[in-house]
């Protein structure tokens, strides 16, 4: 394992692992959840990081600046995420990369970016997001994924009424105020708003799941279909949040499958 920086910052950087299978490697860039926040790290993915990596993968794990963090929210972490999937040709030559074969992969927080990375071709010129050259990924991969912004902020809007508690809006957070509020950013950083990817891309999503309702999968599998994205949904019912980072888990082996086939078919 080796960190590498790709940027100047103490979170602008990622851990390669290279699989002991011939070069050059295809290359899963992984992105943790945590609702975006600082308490949370790339220690959450490291796990199914070195499984994948066992199966064949170069893994690129990341980290980026995160809510409570100097740089962290929008645009920072956007540009964070952007960049560290952009170091990759910065560094195919010295480790024998194969970026013809690249597949994003996020849980919770996380599958919001893979799924924002194989779309964010679809931004305007005009948007701070912009890139003129940039790596795409020829798959994406959300595991319970927040792959709609202005649902998930209405959940924790929701939540914090029931609670009768001091607003707590991971999302607000992130992009800087509500829908209503900064509607451009929610329409440049929200997955479903950037429909359709015309990448490959596969949801995976719990019913037991209580952080991230499996109904947003439902609502953004069933928009991506209609429009003719090529989308796969597997729903797992007997799966909560947190199964999807544990390898042991039959979810995990689930995603598991999928990627093998997704290695066949790159």
């Amino acid at each position: 394992m080796q960190r590498i920086y790709y940027g100047e910052d103490i979170y602008q950087y990622g851990e390669l692992m290279l699989p002991e299978t011939p070069a050059p490697h295809p290359v899963v860039v992984i992105i943790h959840g945590g609702f975006w926040k600082a308490d949370f790290d790339l220690d959450l993915t490291r796990e199914i990081a070195m499984d994948l990596t066992a199966a064949g993968w170069a893994t690129w794990n990341i980290e980026y600046n995160r809510i409570g963090q100097n740089g962290g929210g929008w645009p920072g972490s956007f540009r964070d995420v952007a960049d560290a999937m952009d170091h990759l040709i910065h560094i195919e030559h010295e480790y024998r990369l194969d970026l013809d074969r690249v597949v994003t992969l996020g849980h919770s927080a996380g599958g919001h970016f893979a799924l924002w990375l194989a779309g964010r071709h679809r931004l305007p010129d005009t948007s701070e997001l912009f890139k003129e050259n940039f790596l795409a990924p020829g798959a994406a991969v959300s595991l319970a994924g927040i792959s709609d912004l202005s649902t998930m902020h209405m959940i924790h809007a929701f939540r914090d009424q029931e609670l009768a508690k001091p607003a707590d809006n991971p999302t607000a957070e992130l992009m800087g105020g509500s829908p209503l509020e900064v509607p451009e950013r929610y329409r440049e950083g929200s997955p479903k708003e950037l429909l359709p990817l015309s990448t490959a891309h596969i949801l995976f999503h719990g019913s037991l799941d209580v952080n991230v309702p499996v109904g947003m999968s439902d609502d953004y599998h069933e928009w991506a279909e209609n429009i003719g994205d090529p989308v796969k949904y597997i729903r797992l019912t007997d799966t909560e949040h947190f199964m999807f980072t544990d390898p042991s888990t039959r979810a995990w082996k689930k995603v598991k499958e999928e990627m093998e086939l997704l290695l066949k078919h790159l």
